[in-house]
């Protein structure tokens, strides 16, 4: 539930979605690992860390008391280091995945690898307020939905679903927010 909580206070760019977000994540650690699927373990580990960073950034402010981190659109460059930043962390994954299969059985390294590598960059943008991380999340529901009920865990694939339509009303949000604060520049 903190999870859903969390994704809606993102919609919102509220800061609690950094606090309400640690509670799931840290669960998510322990249900993973029991259901011995560490690559999602991995993403919830990842997802705490980055949690603590984008809640302090997402406080930053200047000397006029105005965020200094604004909901904006990525450039070219920043969609060059996206793509890379998530092959760099599919490829990563999906080796680990496919050398440690052995201890953990119900991996798929393949599908794993690309839910949770869609996952950690998104995070990454989350924490940059960048609308493209919404398009991310997106991508890894779609990938979780299926991934877990092949695993069993039916209710988590319930779980990434409702995920994945707060995520298009996240992205719907945000491109509204960018746009209008681009307007007003101009």
């Amino acid at each position: 539930m903190s999870g859903i909580a969390s994704v809606w206070f993102s919609r919102k760019e509220n800061i609690l979605v950094y606090p309400v977000g640690l509670v799931g994540t840290i669960i998510y650690i322990f249900i993973t690992l029991e259901h011995h699927l560490p690559g999602e373990a991995s993403v919830n580990l990842y997802y705490t860390i980055m949690s603590i960073y984008g809640w302090y950034r997402w406080t930053l402010r200047n000397k006029r008391q105005e965020k200094l981190v604004q909901v904006t659109f990525s450039d070219a460059a920043g969609w060059r280091d996206q793509l890379l930043f998530f092959a760099i962390c599919y490829v990563a994954i999906y080796c680990c995945l496919i050398y440690l299969h052995r201890f953990f059985y119900a991996s798929i390294p393949w599908a794993d690898a690309f839910a949770s590598a869609t996952a950690f960059t998104g995070m990454w943008l989350m924490t940059r307020k960048k609308v493209e991380s919404w398009y991310w999340w997106i991508a890894t529901n779609i990938a979780s939905v299926p991934l877990y009920f092949v695993k069993g865990l039916v209710m988590s694939s319930v779980y990434y679903f409702i995920l994945l339509i707060l995520a298009f009303w996240g992205l719907a949000s945000w491109k509204k927010k960018a746009l209008h604060d681009m307007d007003r520049l101009h």
